[in-house]
């Protein structure tokens, strides 16, 4: 077993070195990198059914050992381990998985994967229904948990977060009045910032986890938007009439490609004709495949990500067209590095929360991410629909524009908000 998990670590690691600590206590360094360089990273195993393990389904069980204890970064991190294994493939989808486990796993998700009501729900609520104030930890004020949008290098998380939302309505082409629905709103940052800086008439947010219905309500009553925005426990097969803008921010991974035809027949009957529609979700510029055997085990279950070639062909048959497609590279690699440092930061915190194997757990999940998006295929793409050709101007000009605009308003919300709070 030891020759052969040489030869997995030996494959796995390039343009660099990886220091390997046997249960037994043997040493071998695998990779090619310099000997005369930085001391290699290190890891050592607990136990040689551990071993085992890593070498029969090492795309699993790499983020279960470490989890449970049984392989120990001895000297590194655990993101350093996660960049070593990643940054020699550039563009590449996973380290140890063969394109044969890809195609098996591939035709497996086609035939099995099936996201109905139920399934949904249990799948949000395994996620985003967990102890609220570990999202305290980690995330922005605005507990936005999606990909922020960093304008410059010096952009911090909340800025970058505050300029997402920005960047998301600019393409929405809001107006005062208009009627906006929020597919998957999350804690209802973006669900408030329509109403209460673009302006939005009514917004309907629409999520599965119940912690985020009853937060999302809270902070529209708090704000005073409470008439102007509804957040509801639904899924959004069951929304009915119709809306001028309709947004989805970090909702479609969850959706499953079984179900994308009837995700975007479900978008296309609520949208209309004159309406603009904007999908922000995480994509793959490399071929489709399976996510991440662990990803959707532990983290995301149900989850995919799709490709552009998966998407389209259910957007065709909807009777929607693709106005713009904008792809954001890395600025999910830096907003996962914000979160995996504030969450270090307050690691103990999260400890006395949960327990230490879950900040194990959580500290792989947060670099692997950031690890994938800045090595491998990740992307985020903003995808804008509408029913006609005629409905967004001719050129991106106008969304620099509304940015500008947005921006002179938030000042002005800011002001207001500020005087309600002391007045």
């Amino acid at each position: 077993m030891e020759l052969l998990l040489r030869k997995l670590c030996d494959l796995a690691v390039r343009g660099g070195r990886l220091e390997v600590i046997t249960a037994r206590g043997t040493r071998f360094v695998a990779g090619d990198g310099p000997r005369d360089g930085p001391p290699p990273v290190a890891m050592r195993f607990t136990d040689k059914a551990a071993e085992r393990a890593l070498v029969l389904f090492p795309e699993m069980k790499l983020g279960e050992l470490i989890t449970d204890g049984r392989l120990v970064i001895e000297r590194g991190t655990i993101y350093d381990l996660l960049t070593l294994l990643m940054r020699g493939r550039p563009g590449g989808r996973g380290v140890w998985g063969s394109r044969l486990m890809r195609k098996l796993r591939r035709a497996a998700l086609a035939v099995f994967a099936r996201n109905d009501e139920r399934r949904a729900r249990a799948n949000v609520a395994h996620h985003y229904d967990l102890d609220h104030r570990l999202y305290d930890l980690f995330l922005d004020a605005d507990r936005q948990y999606s990909c922020a949008y960093f304008e410059t290098p010096r952009t911090n998380l909340e800025e970058a977060q505050l300029a997402k939302k920005r960047h998301v309505t600019a393409k929405l082409l809001v107006e005062p009045g208009h009627e906006v629905l929020d597919i998957g709103c999350g804690w209802g940052g973006l669900a408030l910032y329509l109403a209460g800086v673009a302006g939005a008439g009514r917004v309907r947010g629409v999520t599965l986890s119940e912690e985020q219905h009853r937060m999302a309500g809270e902070r529209a009553r708090r704000e005073g938007l409470a008439s102007r925005v509804e957040i509801a426990l639904q899924d959004y097969r069951h929304v009915t009439g119709d809306f001028d803008r309709i947004v989805s921010v970090g909702m479609f991974e969850h959706v499953g490609p079984a179900h994308y035809a009837e995700f975007f027949g479900t978008t296309a009957r609520l949208l209309r004709q004159d309406g603009v529609m904007l999908l922000h979700t995480i994509g793959s510029t490399a071929e489709p495949g399976p996510t991440n055997p662990w990803i959707t085990r532990y983290i995301f279950p149900g989850g995919h990500v799709p490709t552009l070639s998966e998407m389209i062909p259910a957007i065709e048959r909807s009777g929607l067209q693709v106005a713009d497609v904008e792809v954001l590279r890395l600025h999910y690699a830096q907003t996962l590095r914000a979160w995996r440092e504030r969450f270090l930061a307050r690691r103990e915190e999260a400890a006395r929360l949960l327990d230490e194997r879950f900040c194990r757990m959580w500290e792989f999940y947060l670099a692997s991410c950031e690890a994938a998006f800045r090595y491998e295929d990740l992307v985020v793409f903003q995808l804008q629909l509408t029913h006609r050709n005629d409905v967004v101007p001719l050129t991106r000009d106008y969304v620099g524009e509304r940015e500008r605009m947005l921006k002179g308003l938030e000042a002005g919300t800011t002001h207001r908000e500020a005087e309600r709070r002391t007045g």
